[in-house]
């Protein structure tokens, strides 16, 4: 490998983990609007000249180490609160980087044979980034934390565009603008040109004017309820812990109290706030169902589900959202669809079970079970004047997911409560990262999200994916804020109605292209 090849490949890591928001000193470095062009074009000069394999090879050794380097709180999860040896802590992003590392390695195989030789050269590339990111979403469960859209979360002239392709039009974006900076750059050399260069520079240009006169309104209803969210600032290592729990339910009922004397209706606690299972603990529903009634408010609350079978035996546990009204009564319960494996469920258990134990103490030992799917939640029977809520819940993970959350809007949810615990990141960049995640599923959807996290960053996010209020990190404290509602009779975004077109058509057309070089004899390599 030349050292020109290397010294590009160092510089596509770094693009690529800057892209992302990350937490220095203190200090969130939020550098996407800048870094999100940078890694495609870096990877393309990189691999220029190489043959297919030579090219795949390159691409999944610098891939894996950029994701891991995105990836780092990884070592947080597995060591601070996994209880693991340091190596695994080490071994693990790399490990889990292999994933999108193999996308990137096909996109540098295929991408070398596409640059130079498909019509609209940028354009296709572009499409071929986009179709294989988007298999990150589903290909074995799918982990699509950190694709290159994320990073244009602070671009509002892109965000525009979300609501139309979702996160993957900001990431077909990001590589169009990237392979015709390496279209520019080549432009003499054979089969490049300027004109092609110029093709792709204003299509990006139309999609940021598209984006910007399309936008939805950042105040999609005229009727507002009061929210708030709530941070309690648990720490992971005593999350559990029978000697906090009475300490935690007191912070958070404190919290409510505090967050209904300020006019809240409705307000939201984080994932698994709750230390203990309301179903299966009379005492602890009751107290909870009590809260509600004392300050009038309905309560949205993260906590333990169960199921029963026979003779009162628990059969599945669940991650639930717990919705409680001013009356006291509890109208709903949903169950979290998507879960984390290794995590929330251990793949292939019988045969990695007692390995994932023994290098990670704090690993489960058993499975939490999936809920059936999101789904819209009746709120309460408004009073004379007040407007009637319909709301989803989405729970964490499955924030990572546009296509299940944009289902919620679907089913008719007029707001998201969104409910995580990011106290398993600590201090890294994966909270703030996290947070443009959830930014984005605001855009596509085109509703308002109040977003409860145990240790932050909990927040405010209006329907064009900007945040409007924040809490910081490992702070006990709630927002409160007027959040406006989707009008029912607006028509739901174009991305809520019809999904991921996008990366279908990138499919479509990557694969045509793809057959069509591969019916002609390959380029010789050049070193």
């Amino acid at each position: 490998m030349s050292r020109r090849r290397t010294e590009l490949g160092a510089l596509y890591v770094l693009a690529t983990v800057l892209a992302f928001p990350q937490e220095l000193a203190g200090r969130v470095i939020d550098l996407g609007w800048l870094f999100a062009w940078w890694p495609p074009v870096l990877l393309l000069l990189a691999v220029r000249g190489l043959g297919p394999k030579r090219a795949a090879a390159f691409g999944l050794l610098f891939g894996t180490l950029a994701h891991a380097g995105v990836w780092h709180w990884i070592w947080v999860v597995t060591v601070r609160y996994g209880h693991a040896p340091g190596w695994v802590g080490v071994v693990a992003p790399l490990l889990l980087a292999i994933y999108p590392g193999l996308v990137i390695a096909a996109f540098a195989s295929a991408g070398e044979r596409l640059s130079s030789r498909a019509p609209l050269g940028p354009l296709a590339l572009a499409a071929l980034w986009t179709a294989l990111e988007h298999g990150r979403s589903f290909l074995l469960t799918g982990f699509p934390w950190a694709s290159l859209g994320y990073a244009q979360h602070q671009n509002p002239a892109l965000l525009g565009i979300a609501p139309y392709a979702g996160v993957y039009g900001l990431g077909f974006a990001s590589a169009l603008g990237g392979a015709s900076a390496v279209e520019c750059l080549l432009r003499n050399q054979p089969g490049r040109s300027f004109r092609r260069a110029f093709a792709g520079i204003a299509a990006l240009l139309v999609l940021h004017a598209g984006g910007a006169l399309g936008r939805e309104p950042a105040e999609p209803g005229a009727q507002r309820v009061r929210v708030a969210v709530l941070q309690g600032n648990i720490e992971q290592g005593v999350k559990w812990s029978e000697s906090w729990a009475e300490r935690t339910l007191s912070i958070y009922e404190r919290l409510t109290r505090e967050a209904a004397a300020r006019g809240a209706r409705f307000v939201v606690w984080p994932e698994t706030a709750v230390p203990g299972a309301p179903d299966g603990d009379a005492a602890l529903e009751l107290r909870l169902a009590a809260l509600a009634r004392e300050t009038g408010t309905l309560l949205v609350v993260g906590a333990v589900g169960l199921r029963f079978g026979e003779a009162g035996k628990v059969t599945d546990i669940f991650d639930s959202a717990l919705l409680y009204d001013a009356s006291g009564g509890r109208r709903e319960r949903y169950d979290k669809s998507h879960l984390v494996p290794f995590g929330e469920y251990l793949p292939l258990r019988a045969l990695l079970g007692r390995f994932i134990r023994a290098v990670a103490t704090g690993a489960a030992g058993s499975d939490v079970s999936a809920g059936p799917g999101p789904r819209a939640l009746s709120a309460f029977e408004p009073a004379p004047g007040e407007p009637s809520v319909t709301l989803g819940v989405p729970i964490c993970y499955e924030l990572l997911f546009p296509d299940l959350v944009r289902r919620f809007a679907g089913d008719g949810a007029q707001v998201l409560f969104a409910i995580t615990n990011d106290a398993w990141y600590g201090r890294t960049g994966a909270p703030h990262q996290f947070l443009a995640i959830t930014a984005l599923r605001s855009a596509e959807s085109g509703v308002w999200t109040a977003r409860a996290a145990n240790t932050g960053v909990s927040a405010l996010i209006d329907a064009r994916g900007q945040v409007r209020e924040r809490t910081g990190l490992f702070e006990e404290g709630l927002l409160v804020g007027d959040v406006p509602l989707r009008d029912p009779a607006r028509v739901p975004t174009f991305y809520t109605r019809y999904g991921d077109w996008l990366p279908a058509l990138c499919w479509l057309s990557s694969a045509v292209l793809l057959a069509r070089r591969l019916r002609r004899p390959a380029p010789g390599a050049r070193a």
